[in-house]
């Protein structure tokens, strides 16, 4: 997990790649918010197509690469939980901050990824490491 979540925190701008509504795929820019007791936790807001195609089909991949092109790929099923406390820390992040400014924002949503799993790998011709988490 440590490894995962050192990568994500270093590559900030991550892609969340879903299955819209209509059927056809989606990617988007993203951002990790953090890890906390063993979940990854991200965020959106329930007015964003991104929302209602989570609800649809919360089956999601993220994909995210380093300047020195390693790259990470993980999987897992968004859960979305009302939080008060992964709001509140997600809300350390200026840029979430600045478009929900309060944990109490009513659109504001959190969710994590449940049955995750990551791959990490590079061009180093060494095998991809593999975690389930």
């Amino acid at each position: 997990m440590n490894e995962v979540t050192q990568f994500l925190q270093a590559n900030p701008v991550q892609y969340l790649a879903t299955v819209g509504r209509d059927g056809k795929p989606k990617n988007r820019p993203f951002m990790f918010c953090f890890e906390q007791e063993g979940k990854l936790w991200f965020c959106t807001n329930h007015e964003k197509d991104v929302y209602r195609d989570l609800q649809q089909n919360p089956w999601v991949e993220v994909t995210v690469s380093s300047p020195e092109f390693v790259w990470l790929r993980l999987s897992g099923k968004a859960v979305f939980v009302d939080n008060r406390s992964v709001k509140e820390g997600c809300m350390n992040n200026p840029i979430v901050k600045g478009q929900y400014q309060s944990a109490d924002n009513p659109i504001f949503e959190v969710f994590y990824l449940a049955e995750a799993h990551a791959v990490l790998a590079d061009f180093s011709g060494n095998p991809p490491r593999e975690y389930d988490l």
